[in-house]
């Protein structure tokens, strides 16, 4: 057995002798993302996948939208209004109604935050008597529908809010209540009665905050966890051979992909990053780090969101010969040391990256090796990945590796906009660079209602991304979970919004 296995083993067998039994009326569940506060601007995320708060609107499995606490909804044919009918007869936690004037409440205190809600053109939300939200927006915009199901737009009860619209306690109008809230590392919720929609099965659910993937790993094989999200490439063949233990992989739309500073001299060129991106053995990556098969990325929005994605166009092999023949062009040759220099200056790149996602680092080590064999010095860190759009906005940044969501919004239009669009900077976008093209592109697509010309723009974005390489993608993301055998039910939501512990229970034979 391999010494780290061996060491896995023997740390479960502790973990086992010296945990406590499992309270048989609560699931626990594992994840590597800190949460600082109950504001959905900058934790929402966590309260839609707990099930605590909910949006007009939901997304399923394919990205296409559906029903959430509006049952309908429309827009005029000129698209600047759009009206929502809100279910009826659904609570708060705190006991309150939902109607349309406490949504209209909750969308102004959003749209007033950071979040994708901000950048709508959205002139006014109003009331149309108690069931019926109107929207006005100061030009056509696609998106809104997606926009208003993103987590940073939930709805939740006026009592939630001080006079400045700070969250100070979060009522939502999910299946569950949030009972203990102690930051950064501990949140308890409990199944509300009374919920409008199906109750759920499971009493409580708490939720653990552990950075270390391999901890998480061994508290899900010693029964001290029951479900355990983000795991390490290196657990996995050790979890799968666990008889307690059901090891999860679900691909998803986001996109592992190099971050570049394109203001700095040494990455402006379009051929310049060709050759770094060519220098990338995609499938070693793939097959040796994430252990999972076919995770290549040729382009940055993965397969799933089909319309902004190329078919037709394979994945290109490692080629360093021609990566160094790229480079050779503008004038870098190697020195003794085998680093590229050009006159006087070393070809010497700073990388970060974060330990919220653990193969990242992983990753980074990975390419350091493989960018040092076509003569680029790269020096990996590991930050807070707070510290990534810091060094965006502060021009400090040089790469950085990350993994990008383009399923954060069920149409990607709107990630895109704020990217790409005219005065688009978006945190984790790309960086010192602007296309004379695509800016208009994306504006168009706000407004177009034809889905064969809508698909033909999305496809022609596509294809400028690949061919300016403002952003390197690298692979496509693999979400690995591990799930205790005594939990049935369990699915997987690809957009991340939810994690459904309302539709799992326990298994009799197993508490």
């Amino acid at each position: 057995m391999p010494l780290r296995a061996l060491l896995y083993t023997l740390l479960a067998i502790v973990l086992v002798g010296c945990s406590p039994n499992q309270d048989p009326d609560q699931l626990s569940i594992g994840g590597p993302f800190e949460f600082t506060s109950q504001d959905p601007s900058r934790d929402g995320y966590l309260y839609t996948r707990l099930q605590v708060a909910e949006t007009l609107l939901d997304v399923d499995a394919h990205g296409q939208l559906l029903p959430g606490l509006a049952e309908a909804w429309s827009r005029s044919q000129d698209g600047l209004i759009w009206r929502f009918t809100l279910r009826e007869g659904v609570r708060f936690h705190d006991g309150a109604l939902l109607d349309a004037t406490a949504v209209v409440r909750a969308l102004q205190v959003a749209q007033s935050k950071p979040g994708v809600l901000a950048a709508a053109p959205v002139e006014a939300f109003e009331a149309e008597g108690e069931r019926t939200l109107r929207v006005r927006l100061s030009r056509p915009y696609n998106p809104l529908a997606a926009v208003l199901a993103h987590y940073t737009s939930v709805i939740l009860s006026p009592a939630s809010y001080d006079a400045q619209g700070q969250v100070t306690r979060l009522q939502g109008t999910g299946p569950y209540q949030v009972e203990r809230f102690d930051p950064p590392h501990h949140l308890g919720v409990v199944r509300f009665a009374g919920y409008w929609g199906a109750p759920a099965k499971i009493q409580r659910v708490v939720y653990l905050t552990g950075h270390r993937a391999e901890s998480r790993a061994l508290q899900v094989m010693a029964g001290q966890t029951d479900i355990v999200y983000t795991l390490d490439p290196a657990s996995l063949d050790l979890l799968r051979r666990r008889d307690n233990v059901r090891v999860h992989s679900h691909a998803i739309p986001r996109t592992i992909q190099l971050k570049l500073n394109l203001a700095d001299p040494l990455l402006a060129t379009r051929d310049t990053r060709l050759a770094l991106s060519l220098a990338l053995d995609r499938h070693g990556l793939t097959q040796g780090v994430l252990r999972v098969p076919e995770g290549e990325a040729g382009q940055l929005v993965p397969p799933a969101l089909s319309a902004w994605h190329l078919a037709d166009l394979p994945v290109a092999p490692r080629d360093l010969a021609r990566a160094r023949a790229l480079l050779a062009a503008q004038g870098w040759q190697a020195a003794d040391d085998g680093v590229l220099q050009r006159r006087g200056e070393r070809f010497q790149l700073r990388l970060m990256t974060y330990a919220d996602r653990p193969e990242l680092f992983q990753l980074a080590t990975a390419i350091q090796a493989q960018w040092r064999e076509l003569g680029v010095d790269l020096q990996v860190s590991v930050v807070n990945s707070s510290d990534i759009p810091a060094g965006h906005h502060n021009g400090s940044l040089q790469v950085a590796l990350i993994a990008r969501n383009y399923g954060n919004i069920a149409d990607p239009l709107g990630l895109l906009l704020a990217d790409f669009g005219d005065g688009g900077n978006g945190d984790w976008g790309a960086m010192g660079w602007q296309d004379s093209e695509l800016p208009a592109l994306l504006a168009a697509q706000q407004i177009e209602r034809d889905p064969t010309r809508y698909h033909a723009r999305a496809q022609r974005v596509a294809r400028i991304l690949v061919d300016e390489l403002p952003l390197i993608p690298v692979l496509y993301y693999t979400q690995q979970t591990a799930v205790s055998s005594r939990v049935q039910g369990f699915s997987f939501d690809p957009y991340e919004r939810n994690y459904r512990i309302a539709e799992m229970s326990f298994s009799p034979c197993c508490n």
